[in-house]
């Protein structure tokens, strides 16, 4: 998607359609596949019934590259955390193609279960790494009990005890609030 580019917009598209330039952006919206089909990447699961489903046609988080992404050893640095802790999460990124490029990083959690209906996953960190061929990185993001937080039904910021699951590019472990 260009959008509007401006006056040198046709020469930059075409150096991505040519591969003189690897894109390497995500989307920042989920894009519907149909007319009308709004549900947003952080929906709730009450909200699919019927014909409401989550269904789009490029999700949040999605993005072309010319080259391929790898994401291993997701680690967590406990697995059980206390209100007043932190959490590191790393995952090592790998450029497994022939052409450089430049990969944002995605951190997603999932509340499995609290006392309102929680969003199937959110976003609560990103960060960019530029990878030459067959380099590797490891991306950290550090997490605290704030960032496990939730409105709740007195319309005031708290978190609650449960279970949690950390995604960071489709790798998942879980972890436990105290």
């Amino acid at each position: 998607m260009a959008g509007l580019p401006g006056l040198e917009g046709g020469q930059a598209i075409a150096d991505v359609i040519f591969g003189d330039y690897n894109p390497g952006g995500k989307l920042p919206i989920t894009y519907p596949r149909y007319p009308n089909d709004l549900m947003t990447y952080d929906h709730k699961t009450s909200e699919i019934s019927g014909l409401n489903r989550y269904n789009p046609q490029y999700a949040f988080g999605h993005g072309l590259s010319y080259t391929t992404f790898d994401y291993t050893k997701l680690h967590l640095s406990r697995k059980r955390l206390q209100e007043n802790q932190t959490l590191q999460v790393r995952v090592t990124v790998s450029n497994r193609g022939a052409m450089a490029g430049k990969e944002p990083v995605l951190l997603f959690i999932r509340d499995l279960v609290r006392s309102v209906t929680p969003p199937v996953r959110q976003l609560k960190g990103f960060d960019s790494v530029f990878l030459e061929p067959g380099q590797s990185k490891t991306v950290e993001f550090v997490l605290s009990a704030a960032d496990l937080s939730f409105i709740g039904r007195e319309g005031s910021r708290m978190t609650e005890p449960g279970e949690f699951e950390i995604e960071v590019g489709g790798l998942k472990k879980r972890i436990i609030l105290e």
